[in-house]
């Protein structure tokens, strides 16, 4: 990737990080050929320090890396844009970010999605009911996944709406349990989703029986 260092006095180019998932700005550092080419050598974002004058490493000391997705040049080729993975706060405040903000994104399944998480690091099961039923294994998990979709069914066939939209609710929760239990997440499923999407064509169903969109 060809960067133009030699556009400021310093010999340095801006470096953004960005998260790669929740596409939140996690802090801006600098930059030099040389920390450059670690960075995209080691898989770990390594900056130039303008007041210890060396190479550093994120999270050589705290264990917090940036983990390297992709690597982009601005249109003047003058300051870079990593997006990355972080292995924990990225401030040195221990805050997610450098503006002291909350590394997630404006969406409230992807929170869900990350208290599942966590409870499911629980370590007392009787603590919590997501705890609780991972502790029981993928098999009841699965099963619940189905009693709900069929309690969903049912309601959809009465005229009560609060309950049909709170068994919808129930089975979309068990449901993004279930994924977490496969080591999977919603975004994976929405992956999918967006290589069968054809805004030519009208939904239809593949010879394997897939629904393309």
């Amino acid at each position: 990737m060809m960067i133009n260092f030699n556009k400021y006095a310093d010999g340095l180019a801006p470096a953004i990080i960005q998260d790669h998932m929740t596409e939140k700005v996690l802090m801006l550092g600098f930059m030099n050929q040389e920390a450059l080419d670690r960075t995209e050598a080691d898989g770990k974002v390594t900056f130039y320090s303008r007041s210890r004058k060396k190479l550093w490493t994120k999270g050589e000391e705290s264990g917090n890396f940036l983990l390297v997705k992709s690597v982009a040049a601005d249109c003047d080729q003058d300051t870079l844009l990593i997006r990355a993975q972080p292995l924990g706060p990225v401030c040195h405040t221990g805050a997610d970010t450098c503006w002291n903000e909350k590394n997630h994104r404006e969406d409230f399944l992807v929170c869900l999605e990350e208290i599942i998480e966590s409870r499911r690091r629980e370590a007392d099961p009787d603590r919590s009911y997501v705890a609780g039923l991972f502790s029981k294994g993928i098999n009841k998990i699965a099963q619940k996944v189905g009693e709900e979709a069929v309690e969903l069914v049912i309601e959809a066939k009465d005229h009560d709406d609060d309950q049909f939209l709170n068994e919808a609710a129930d089975l979309l929760f068990h449901y993004l349990i279930l994924l977490n239990a496969k080591g999977n997440n919603l975004q994976d499923v929405i992956d999918i989703l967006k290589k069968r999407h054809n805004p030519y064509e009208a939904i239809f169903c593949n010879d394997n029986g897939s629904t393309a969109v």
